[in-house]
This record gives structure tokens, C-alpha cells and sequence, in this order.
């Protein structure tokens, strides 16, 4: 029985769009510029089908001059990165986006990393993981998950997560690594946990706050979650459901969520908890890199 406080992240995610889109057209009325996001995915991924469409519904609801390039999964290399460099070129596009998985015969480290630093607003470019990595949060752009899920830990814990202990269960460069950076400089303890942590329920058991982005489902069980602890499940999962019919399917997280909510404070479901904050801070990095493109003060960080 659940007895955490549900993170709702979906309205959070509205919350921070709705901002999105009174600074969208700020920059519209008075400097004359709408952002520019410009979306990239090579072949027919139906899961990158999905998350591009709500990317580029997301992008147009908050004002944004919004492009998409479909591109055919045997695309060249060398035509990938001849439409990355016009897109670097190109004043109108603040935000580059290449929708990953890339089909297995294009370098994606090649393609990321021709993306201007300044218009990586999946904040994958080694610059912009360096400058985070550095402590120099305010200089980078932080991908989007890890920084959508700082939004959700700071509405269940407050603003103030100094001395915390947290626990990222899951190293990848796209949340497990960049999510300690952002922990580590908000003064909490943190722990890097992984499939070879020795003893993995007693380190997640010591921890205040646990984000789960290992890609396993319901892997974190309830019993490894301490007492009023804070639980943000980056998983997604889709697991059968013969009972339902045959090939049906659910969607869950890294993390047994029933059992979970027994005992934490606070805990994101899924859907409707990191999956919309994601989409959320994609648009508020393209707007922080259309600011700086044009020259202007740093808007009101959104965390």
C-alpha cells in the first residue's frame, strides 16, 4: 500500500513548460528572436518516433521555431554530419538535438560531438560534460533527465540538499554520471552505485535520497529503501502482462514501486514522473542557449 507522497511529475514538467513559454516570448517581443530547436532521427525506431513527435509538440506549444529532420536509416555518416555542421551554421537553430540510438554503422560519438557545445542542448558534447563535471554548472548545458530530476528531488525536499546522502544506482554519461555531479554540487554525499557495487541494498539502504537509472526492471526493491527516503525511478521499462493477452505489455520503472512506496517519503511514478521532466528541460536548455547565443543575461535558473 503506498503510503510515500507521489511526485507528480507531469505537473511539474507543466509548471516548468509554462515558464518555458513566458520567456519563449519574452525573447519574441523584445529581442525579436524565437528559439530555434531543431530535432534529428535517423531510421524508423518506433520508441524515438514516439519521444521526437512529443519533443517537437512540446517545442511548438512553448513558441519555439521548431524543425525536424527525418532522415532515412541508410544515411550516411557523412551526410549526418554535412546536416549537423549546416544546423551549427544556421542563426535561426539555437538547440541541436540527434536523437539517439544512431543505426550501428554511424559513429554517434563523431556526430554529438560536432554539435556546437553551445547548441547541445542534450548536453552531451565533452565541453559541456566537462564544465559540469568542473563544478561549473552555470557556464554548461546539464542533460536534460538528470536536471529534470533535481527538479523533482528539490519539490519533495526543499531547495536546501546540503548534507544529504544520495545514492544514483547506475553509471552511464547520460544520467548516472552527470546526476552525481549535480548532487555533489548541491553538497550532498554521494554514492556512484552499479551492477558490481558489493552488498548494492545496504548502500542504497543508507541512502536519503535514490535515483534509479540502471535499466532493470523493478530491480530496487522495497526493502532496500530507507525509511522516508526520497525514491526518483529514471527507469523505463516495458515488461509482459500475459495475464493481459497475448503481447500485452507495461510500462515500469527500475524500481518495485508498491513495495518502494511503503517506505520512502517520496517517490516518482511510472509514467508521469522523470519521462515529462525530460521533455520539460529540453525546452528550458533551448531557451538558456538562445539567451546566450543572443548575447543576454542569464534567465532565473529553473533549478
Amino acid at each position: 500500500m503506498t503510503t510515500a507522497q507521489v511526485i507528480d511529475g507531469k505537473a511539474v514538467a507543466e509548471s516548468v513548460r509554462e515558464e518555458i513559454t513566458r520567456r519563449s516570448k519574452d525573447l519574441l517581443d523584445n529581442h525579436g528572436t524565437r528559439p530555434g530547436l531543431a530535432v534529428v532521427i535517423v531510421g524508423e525506431d518506433p520508441a524515438s518516433q514516439v519521444y521526437v513527435r512529443n519533443k517537437q509538440k512540446t517545442a511548438e506549444a512553448c513558441g519555439f521555431h521548431s524543425v525536424k529532420h527525418a532522415l532515412a536509416a541508410e544515411t550516411s555518416e557523412s551526410d549526418l554530419l554535412a546536416l549537423v555542421q549546416s544546423l551549427n551554421e544556421d542563426k535561426a537553430i539555437h538547440g541541436i538535438l540527434v536523437q539517439l540510438p544512431l543505426p550501428g554503422h554511424i559513429d554517434e560519438s563523431k556526430v554529438l560531438n560536432l554539435i556546437k557545445p553551445e547548441k547541445d542542448v542534450d548536453g552531451f558534447h565533452p565541453i559541456n560534460v566537462g564544465l559540469l563535471t568542473a563544478g561549473e554548472r552555470s557556464s554548461a548545458l546539464v542533460p536534460c533527465t538528470p536536471a529534470g530530476s533535481l527538479v523533482l528531488i528539490k519539490r519533495a525536499l526543499g531547495t536546501d540538499l546540503s548534507g544529504k546522502t544520495a545514492v544514483v544506482v547506475g553509471r552511464s554519461n547520460i544520467v548516472g554520471k552527470p546526476m552525481a555531479s549535480l548532487l555533489l554540487q548541491e553538497s550532498c554525499t554521494v554514492t556512484i552505485a552499479h551492477s558490481r557495487t558489493k552488498d548494492l541494498p545496504d548502500v542504497v539502504r543508507a541512502a536519503d535520497i535514490v535515483v534509479a537509472a540502471v535499466g532493470r526492471p523493478e530491480m530496487v526493491r522495497g526493502d532496500w529503501i530507507k525509511p522516508g527516503a526520497t525514491v526518483i525511478d529514471v527507469g523505463i521499462n516495458r515488461v509482459p502482462t500475459p495475464e493481459k493477452g497475448e503481447g500485452k505489455s507495461r510500462l515500469v520503472g527500475d524500481v518495485a514501486y508498491e513495495e518502494a512506496a511503503a517506505h520512502a517519503g517520496a517517490i516518482t511514478p511510472v509514467p508521469g514522473g522523470v519521462g515529462p521532466m525530460t521533455i520539460a528541460m529540453l525546452m528550458a536548455n533551448t531557451v538558456t542557449a538562445a539567451r546566450r547565443q543572443l548575447g543576454l543575461p542569464e534567465a532565473e535558473p529553473i533549478f
